[in-house]
């Protein structure tokens, strides 16, 4: 009879501890003004007036706030006076909602051991103050239609331009691969042919002036066109060489050998004479040896 009895105050005891939890006054809610417009904060304070020994959770940013959103809150320190303990927070709500009248209703967690239990807090209530006045039944303004089209300006379509001129590039880079070693060999060519009609024609001025004068300066300016005409056709240094090295460099070309020999012993040697023969043959084999090095050059490098 004794072990029945205790069993039973064993099973009665967590109800009896609830029957004292929640045998104190419930939390208490409430805004701290009385209305509120939609979007602006407005602070609701939650207290509850308890016994020391309980453990009270609060709703923290978690907890369902509905029809209103957590901002933030602010706590005050647990205060105990007279065998009776505070606990409070300041909630910082907002609103969308557009409910005239708006409730909320905060609970309040009791820990015990291995129990919980949740006590409601009383409503509180808040009015929305509407900024726009409300339109009463049959004054509601009269909309007209209005479908007729405006003129819109076109806007320039950049990605169709952009998508030209990349195309454009994409067809110009193919064309210059594939066309563009044709085109400076081309352009070469004529640069080449350009040289030497203009040195054949300042050639042929010299050795006129010196027909006619038979100064030796003509002479002279003549065989100095001549070697950097030759230098410039095959990238070279001719015109700072000697005759001897000149010879050298064209294999003892016999033409220039008897050219250069010719042109040296009047120039240098100073073995003018007044027959024309030997000076118009060394013109005439330097010319003719200028355009065969062209010819030959051309044929080998364009027209192979």
């Amino acid at each position: 009879m004794g072990k029945a009895l205790l069993y039973l105050l064993a099973l009665l005891l967590p109800f009896a501890a609830t029957a004292q939890a929640t045998d104190t006054i419930p939390p208490r809610g409430r805004f701290l003004q009385p209305a509120v417009r939609v979007g602006e904060l407005v602070d609701y304070e939650l207290s509850y007036t308890h016994e020391p020994g309980l453990n009270v959770i609060f709703p923290d940013s978690t907890a369902s706030y509905a029809p209103f959103e957590y901002v933030g809150k602010t706590y005050r320190p647990t205060r105990t006076r007279q065998g009776r303990s505070l606990d409070e927070t300041v909630y910082h709500l907002r609103t969308f909602a557009l409910d005239s009248v708006q409730h909320l209703t905060l609970p309040v967690t009791i820990l015990q051991g291995l129990d919980t239990l949740t006590v409601p807090a009383t409503v509180a209530t808040v009015r929305l103050t509407r900024t726009v006045p409300p339109v009463a039944a049959g004054t509601a303004p009269i909309l007209r239609e209005n479908t007729t089209l405006l003129p819109v300006e076109p806007a320039f379509n950049y990605p169709y331009w952009l998508a030209g001129l990349g195309l454009a590039a994409v067809v110009l880079g193919g064309v210059a691969l594939g066309f563009g070693r044709r085109w400076r060999r081309r352009y070469q060519l004529y640069k080449l042919r350009k040289n030497h009609v203009y040195f054949l024609t300042q050639y042929a001025r010299h050795v006129e002036r010196f027909t006619l004068s038979r100064s030796l300066n003509n002479m002279e300016r003549a065989i100095t066109l001549w070697k950097n005409y030759l230098s410039t056709l095959e990238n070279s240094a001719i015109s700072s060489l000697t005759t001897r090295e000149i010879v050298a460099h064209y294999h003892n070309d016999k033409d220039v050998s008897l050219a250069l020999r010719l042109a040296d012993r009047v120039v240098y040697g100073n073995q003018f004479t007044e027959d024309e023969t030997e000076t118009d043959l060394a013109f005439d084999l330097l010319r003719d040896f200028a355009q065969r090095r062209f010819k030959e050059l051309v044929v080998k490098n364009y027209e192979a």
